[in-house]
């Protein structure tokens, strides 16, 4: 079989973090899951489940607390080298969501062998061990299993000073938002499947997806970031949703000010809506208004390995968006948080 011709998107009903289950049908799996767990105790699990954070985080008694995640998904682009790094790329992002520092990875794998064959399972970890070698960490070991799709990511282990622990649940009332990244990955790769991708863009979202998100790490040690979480499949709106709900507050959003990729508008024109759009806008029924229907295109938009969405207080503004302009990273608040209100949704988009 001719690797150079197979085109892995064609192999998965999915495609990178838009495989993600919606955020309605996991609250209910997880509240199931939780209640099999009642009253159980881990004094030294300082992050769990509770407010669905990037990473679990343990104290490990020194200062210190070990981070845990894992992420993967099926293919999001054909080429399988570039499948790898992006699923990476993604997994690590947990890590610097937590403001941590990455220590090791270890593969998931999963791959129909009957469909395709093992040299392009090769080039998938090939992929991913490069991001891995980009972040100093070493790609340690795994686990393969024969799939009836093809499925990669990796474990991630990390490790953050406690005093520098960021999590969902630390935004304050007045902070204002920023990503690192700008919104509209679903709707290119979801373009290009559909053969509608524009000739300037043809690398655009891998180039963006496989950016890793080390400013985390450096974010995490300034006092006046008071909350960070990764934007994935459940979009800038289901993301931002859980960080108010983690922090019992609402959020105003300046759609105008939302970092985007070049032609998006276009993209919507075209109706190249991926399907977790239209999940991630059902999951969060009335809690996320927005002032035009056109406004779900980008806000709902699922993204694979998207940027580290940032609650800062307001007075120290110019440092942060300095730190973001030294790194070259989107640097325009996109919104607030603010006191929540039980006759207002929880989130507005204007």
């Amino acid at each position: 079989m001719d690797t150079e011709k197979i085109r892995l998107t064609q192999y998965s009903h999915g495609a990178g973090c838009g495989c993600k289950i919606a955020p309605d049908v996991l609250d209910k799996i997880l509240k199931a899951s939780t209640a099999c767990s009642a009253g159980l105790s881990h004094s030294n699990l300082l992050v769990g489940n509770d407010h669905k954070d990037d990473a679990a985080a343990m104290d490990i008694g020194n200062g210190q607390a070990i981070l845990s995640t894992t992420d993967f998904f099926m293919p999001i682009v054909d080429d399988a080298f570039d499948f790898g790094r992006i699923a990476a790329t993604n997994a690590i992002s947990d890590i610097y969501a937590m403001g941590g520092t990455p220590l090791m990875a270890i593969a998931i794998l999963g791959w129909p062998l009957d469909k395709l064959p093992a040299e392009l399972a090769a080039e998938v970890i090939a992929g991913g061990r490069s991001v891995c070698s980009e972040a100093g960490i070493p790609l340690a070991g795994g686990h393969s299993i024969d799939a009836p799709e093809p499925i990669f990511g990796l474990a991630v282990t990390g490790i953050v000073p406690i005093a520098d622990l960021k999590t969902n649940a630390q935004a304050q009332g007045g902070d204002l938002l920023y990503l690192t990244k700008p919104l509209g990955i679903g709707l290119l790769t979801t373009a290009e499947k559909k053969g509608l991708l524009l000739t300037d863009d043809t690398h655009r979202a891998t180039e963006a997806m496989c950016q890793l998100n080390r400013i985390g790490a450096t974010l995490s040690k300034l006092g006046y970031v008071h909350a960070m979480t990764d934007v994935t499949g459940f979009g800038l709106g289901g993301h931002l949703l859980e960080l108010c709900q983690a922090a019992n507050l609402s959020a105003e959003i300046d759609y105008a000010s939302l970092p985007r990729l070049p032609n998006i508008d276009y993209y919507v024109r075209e109706n190249c809506l991926p399907g977790g759009t239209h999940r991630n806008k059902q999951a969060c029924g009335d809690q996320i208004v927005t002032s035009k229907p056109e406004h779900d295109a980008i806000v709902f938009d699922p993204q694979t390995s998207g940027g580290i969405l940032i609650s800062v207080a307001p007075e120290y503004s110019s440092q942060l968006e300095g730190l973001l302009r030294e790194h070259e990273l989107p640097h325009k608040p996109l919104g607030r948080m603010i006191a929540k209100s039980d006759k207002q949704p929880r989130i507005v988009v204007r």
